[in-house]
């Protein structure tokens, strides 16, 4: 159970960075689509191996070092549409104008200042996630602000820049990345750090992506939209915690960040009194366990070795909790793990894992571990093995005085585990491939601000009369469009009908796994043409999106024909009506009008959807009250 805080008294500061897909044609250096593919379709695949490069001051970034120490080969799946560019073997093209324009709205939308020339810089990245070794980025905006309920909010930088690759699988000596998101255009809002607690975190989230979607050009979906959280209090460090993908998590992210720095200092004061030290002499204790039963130690020995550190004062620390579930020594493995290594043992949890009593007794002795100290081990390939105990000495250095700067990776259940240092300016260089753009003022007179989502709301129920549910869903989703074509386009239409059609009967088609996404504006168009006409009654209306579906290329009148969908005369219904009453008149009898609802569903199967359901519920029930009459 997390502690509750006094944010105000802790010196919270915290700061969002928003990166949102936009919903262009095409991705933002290339022609190629912004489509996503299944790896299956990938027909063929390139490797790489990426080092850090020095920025033009000849320095380099500590977070691109801190990647370079375990030589990685990656993998990248590559597909029909991809094309040199994203390969890194042609340079790129022009900023992608499409994408550009869309910046420029929410730049506007954000109260921003838009430079006069925008210039793409090179960021570098060597985790493999894009081929050339840099990320593409450009500023284009920076001073603007958004209201919220705790006061404004500044939003310090807005930049257009390259998505990265999607990571497939880590297999550790190599990871397999997909090329078909790689290039995607992507901004990244930066806020200022004004965000006075975790609910406002979430509330300034919340806010940002309404304005995002109410643009109607940016992508939808899990994954098109990620947020980071830089979080720090006044005694310990910023933090960024990256890759939060649920609203719902950033207020626990926050939460838990703050319990984990307040925590380490807890640690760290405890150390301080103790003395604690941390002299960073590795040990090879391979010979105490020659004959270990530990299956995790066994492995390792049949090729590798065992190093050992003694931490001087850390007995207890090294497991006290920091986050829920996670410790002072999972920290420490986090920093181990970037060797290659699966991760550490440590004298706190000990014996555990297969490793005796009599094994942990002989290991501290043999590093000259005292009563009050840990000892941290790891099993593995002598380089491996060695680069871990070094990383791990370092992290439990900045123990003994500080919450170390780093940049975090967020976990499923709030807590977050680490990435890498912050990295610093050196990551940042020119791009010189591609020609800064001029913004001119018949650009920014060009932008107009879209209508906000709650606004839209509003119009739905004052204009079409939808209930405040359904205007609440239809002016949020993706369809939004569609809806008001469709309204624009078929006159007279029920606007419920549409709205409905939308936001129900198209998922409850897609979870029966028919493709509603060959469907296009035209098929919609024809479909409630054709019901508001009275061509096809409303009931035949998922009948006849399912075959659209499956055949996009005809007419909503041909597939309507085909499967015998057209309305039938009054005259033909009425006969039919009749005969189904006729056969079961003793129900009739017995049931009265509670033959109604049964009866029901017997015409409409016979008549297979082709009458509007309330008419044909209208004249059963004046049939059956007829019936019944002439019975008495």
């Amino acid at each position: 159970m997390s502690r509750k805080y006094d944010y105000s008294k802790l010196g919270l500061m915290a700061g969002l960075e928003i990166h949102q897909q936009l919903d262009t044609e095409e991705k933002l250096f290339c022609g190629c689509p912004t489509t996503l593919r299944d790896t299956a379709d990938s027909n063929f695949e390139f490797f790489r191996y990426l080092r850090p490069t020095r920025s033009e001051m000849g320095e380099v970034d500590r977070a691109a070092a801190e990647e370079a120490m375990v030589t990685r080969r990656f993998i990248y799946k590559a597909y029909g549409t991809t094309c040199l560019v994203e390969n890194d073997e042609e340079p790129p093209r022009e900023l992608n104008r499409e994408a550009l324009d869309i910046t420029l709205q929410i730049a506007k939308m954000l109260n921003m200042r838009v430079f006069d020339e925008i210039h793409t810089m090179r960021k570098i990245v060597i985790d493999g996630s894009n081929t050339s070794g840099f990320q593409r980025t450009a500023l284009a905006s920076t001073g603007g602000y958004m209201e919220t309920s705790q006061g404004n909010v500044g939003i310090g930088v807005l930049c257009l820049e390259e998505e990265a690759a999607k990571k497939v699988e880590d297999k550790g000596d190599s990871v397999i990345y997909s090329l078909d998101r790689l290039g995607i255009p992507l901004v990244e809002i930066g806020t200022e750090p004004d965000i006075v607690s975790p609910a406002h975190a979430r509330e300034t989230a919340e806010l940002i992506g309404m304005l995002l979607r109410s643009t109607g050009s940016v992508k939808r979906g899990l994954g098109t939209i990620r947020q980071d959280v830089n979080i720090s209090i006044a005694r310990g460090a910023r933090v960024e915690v990256k890759g939060v993908q649920a609203l719902d998590l950033i207020e626990t992210i926050v939460e838990q960040e703050v319990e984990r720095q307040v925590n380490l200092l807890d640690i760290m004061e405890e150390l301080q009194s103790r003395n604690a030290d941390v002299s960073g002499d590795i040990i090879d204790v391979t010979g105490l366990f020659a004959q270990s039963q530990s299956k995790v130690i066994k492995k390792a020995l049949k090729k590798g070795v065992v190093m050992a550190v003694k931490l001087a004062g850390f007995a207890g620390l090294v497991g006290r909790e920091v986050q829920p579930g996670r410790r002072l020594g999972t920290e420490l493995s986090d920093y181990a793990k970037k060797s290659g290594v699966g991760g550490i043992f440590h004298t706190d949890e000990l014996p555990a894992y297969g490793i005796t009593a009599d094994e942990v007794d002989a290991l501290q002795k043999a590093v000259g571990a005292m009563e009050g100290d840990c000892v941290i081990m790891v099993a593995d390939l002598e380089d491996r093995a060695r680069g871990a105990m070094q990383m791990a000495i370092e992290r439990a250095r900045m123990a003994l005085d500080s919450v170390p700067e780093e940049t975090r990776r967020a976990l499923p259940d709030g807590n977050s585990a680490y990435m890498r240092p912050l990295p610093g300016a050196a990551r940042m260089y020119p791009e010189t491939d591609v020609p800064p753009v001029v913004v001119t003022q018949d650009m920014l007179d060009a932008v107009k601000l879209p209508e906000l989502l709650p606004q839209r709301k509003d119009r739905y129920m004052k204009e079409w009369g939808l209930n405040e549910e359904l205007a609440g869903r239809m002016a949020y989703s993706a369809h939004f469009t569609l809806f008001e074509e469709v309204m624009s386009e078929v006159k007279g239409v029920n606007p419920m009908l549409v709205a409905t059609t939308l936001m129900s009967t198209l998922p409850e088609l897609r979870r029966d796994g028919v493709a509603v996404e060959n469907l296009n504006i035209n098929h919609f168009l024809q479909v409630f043409e054709l019901v508001n006409s009275g061509g096809v009654a409303k009931e035949a209306l998922p009948t006849l999106l399912r075959a659209l579906s499956d055949q996009p290329g005809m007419t909503a009148r041909d597939a309507a024909a085909s499967l015998d969908l057209e309305s039938i005369d009054d005259e033909s219904v009425e006969r039919i009506v009749e005969d189904i009453i006729t056969q079961r008149m003793d129900f009739v009898k017995e049931r009265g009008m509670g033959a109604v609802g049964p009866l029901m569903g017997e015409v409409m199967k016979e008549l297979r959807g082709n009458v509007d359901g309330k008419t044909l519920s209208s004249m059963l029930k004046k049939k059956i009250e007829e019936h019944l009459d002439a019975e008495k």
